[in-house]
């Protein structure tokens, strides 16, 4: 009796460089695929930088890449043309075709899963992730939001049911906890999206809150609330990080303290933003 089997060629895992073409516009993305059976559909990670930053810069801000390697996910970072055009398109910028041409580009080119796309941004890729929210809904399965909320006034709303997650500090002093004016526009507060997509989601306005100690010793703390939606498995999680700054939990401390306010220790955000992501598909 002959017995055949069959061993699958594993790729390495490699850092690649990318471009699209959109608009008639050059549109850059560095991605990391980790090692993986070149047969089997990923997972795909979209992790927007914040303004005048860059791919490269957002990978060592927010290293998904350790926890890709274990739990076998693609990680893509798209540059913006400077800013992430959040509101209004301008100057023929459409950032939204991008990042929907950018999901194709992803599925046919590295056998990324069409039925797991999650998009995660601080700042202002931030604000641009809580857009592709509105208005790619049908690609993106869930969304983690980091420093940011929405504008006020961008002409897009949450509209559409969809797992959602936002991390912000209590001192922020770029985009403020409790909304305002960010650069001339208005936002939401932390609190106020939260709530807009509670509706949204037809969750239990009634959240499970979880606090977390300053472990770290850092001068930090967390603060988690969870509101879910039994029928329909969907949960919107806020992530309050008292006395927390412009930063990414668990991340590089990019600027002074004074500048952009504490990175907590108390909570590694790939980490929490990758267990949400992963349990929807």
């Amino acid at each position: 009796m002959l017995t055949v089997i069959t061993v699958f060629a594993q790729s390495a895992a490699q850092e690649v460089k990318g471009t699209l073409v959109v608009d008639g516009l050059k549109r850059e993305f560095l991605t990391y695929i980790p090692s993986t059976d070149k047969t089997v559909k990923m997972p795909l990670v979209i992790s927007l930088h914040g303004g005048f930053a860059s791919p490269k810069g957002m990978f060592h801000l927010a290293d998904f890449r350790p926890i890709a390697d274990k739990e076998k996910f693609i990680v893509v970072c798209p540059a913006s043309k400077r800013v992430w055009h959040d509101g209004a398109d301008l100057n023929g910028i459409d950032d939204v075709k991008f990042i929907d041409q950018l999901i194709t580009y992803m599925i046919n080119t590295y056998h990324a899963d069409p039925e797991r796309v999650y998009v995660t941004g601080i700042s202002n890729g931030g604000f641009m992730t809580t857009r592709l929210a509105c208005q790619l809904h049908n690609r993106i399965k869930a969304i983690a939001v980091v420093a940011a909320t929405l504008d006020v006034g961008a002409g897009y709303a949450p509209e559409n049911p969809m797992p959602v997650l936002y991390v912000h500090g209590t001192k922020d002093p770029i985009v403020s906890y409790n909304g305002g004016k960010v650069f001339g526009k208005g936002i939401y507060s932390h609190t106020a999206i939260i709530k807009k997509w509670v509706e949204v989601n037809k969750c239990d306005a009634n959240p499970v809150v979880t606090q977390f100690r300053d472990d770290a010793h850092d001068g930090t703390t967390v603060t988690k609330a969870e509101y879910s939606n039994p029928s329909n498995g969907l949960k919107v999680i806020s992530y309050t990080i008292n006395n927390g700054g412009h930063t990414w939990p668990g991340g590089w401390q990019y600027f002074p303290k004074f500048i952009i306010g504490k990175t907590t220790r108390n909570l590694n955000a790939c980490q929490v933003i990758w267990d949400f992501f992963k349990s929807y598909r």
